[in-house]
């Protein structure tokens, strides 16, 4: 079962990669989080182009895709209780409060984008879609707050041979692997990641 729950955290992560780019991506290019959200021009020519079903596709699939890499974050946490009670349930509630919040941060982006180009991209409709965003990020901060406790957690028990498995296999750790990728220019850098820790640790544990 563990196994099969390392490969789904590897097959969900692909897919939630793929709605990150539906949301990201226009046929116009894409869109700078950083400054292109402040940027009225420069939001209103990347979404010009982009077909209004790709963030309802990116909705739909990325709810699915979140439920299934969530079978390989909490088959981990129940590996993990041959080593550690503490850690196991310290990853289990850190992966439902991780899950929940980003399925809803998922929803959020996505409603935000589709509003945006359904009501006609002006001014007055981003001011509107920003400001629901921005008071609804707190799903975002406690969804990567509990990924962090889960992968902080994982990466302590690996280095500190708490586990059968050797000390560089902490390597296999989303927060280790986003170190790599971060300079390097990729969509999905997080669910990159994702998949990559899944994939490392079926072949270890």
């Amino acid at each position: 079962m563990l196994k099969i729950g390392l490969l789904l955290g590897v097959v969900g992560h692909i897919l939630c990669g793929i709605c990150d780019c539906l949301l990201s991506y226009s046929p116009n290019g894409k869109l700078d989080l950083k400054g292109g959200l402040k940027n009225s021009n420069r939001m209103y020519e990347v979404f010009e182009g982009m077909p209004i079903k790709w963030p309802l596709i990116s909705i739909i699939l990325g709810v699915y895709s979140i439920t299934i890499f969530g079978f390989g974050y909490i088959e981990l946490s129940k590996w993990m209780l041959q080593f550690s009670n503490i850690a196991s349930i310290i990853m289990y509630i850190s992966a439902i409060i991780f899950l929940i919040s980003i399925v809803v941060h998922h929803i959020i982006c996505g409603l935000v984008e589709w509003f945006y180009i359904r009501l006609g991209r002006t001014e007055e409709v981003r001011e509107a879609v920003l400001e629901f965003q921005k008071k609804t990020i707190v799903t975002m901060i406690i969804g990567y707050l509990g990924l962090a406790i889960y992968l902080i957690t994982l990466f302590i028990l690996v280095v500190s041979r708490n586990t059968y498995l050797p000390q560089w296999a902490c390597l296999f750790n989303t927060l280790a692997i986003m170190v790599f990728l971060l300079p390097i220019k990729l969509p999905a850098k997080g669910n990159i990641a994702g998949a990559i820790m899944f994939l490392g640790l079926m072949f270890f544990i």
